[in-house]
């Protein structure tokens, strides 16, 4: 049986989310722009999550998204030769270690007067 491209299959092979998903984000130069991970074997990845629950369980809830449908979503980041778009990721790690604070805590020092 030939190949058939998904433009003409009425059921394709590997199932999309239907209808908007929720793409996490980050403030760019001029607007956001949306973020790309990394899978476990160290391969870009474009994610997306199919609830904002989901979303906020893996990313927090600060995390900025904007809704796009899968095939916008790969537009946007096949440019930046990113082919692959994971959905719900089943797995994410947190950062190795925390974040720095932005502006470092010094301890009080003890002044005698007098």
């Amino acid at each position: 049986m030939a190949d058939v491209p998904y433009s003409e299959d009425p059921e394709p092979s590997d199932p999309f989310p239907a209808g908007p998903l929720f793409v996490p984000v980050r403030p760019g130069p001029a607007r956001y722009v949306t973020r790309v991970f990394r899978t476990p074997l160290g391969d870009r990845t474009a994610v997306a999550f199919t609830s904002l629950d989901r979303l906020h369980a893996d990313l927090g809830p600060g995390q900025a998204w904007i809704r796009l449908a899968e095939p916008a979503l790969r537009a946007l980041t096949e440019p930046l030769g990113v082919t692959v778009v994971t959905v719900d990721p089943q797995f994410t790690a947190r950062p190795v270690r925390p974040s720095p604070p932005a502006h470092p805590v010094l301890p009080a020092l003890a002044v005698r007067v007098g």
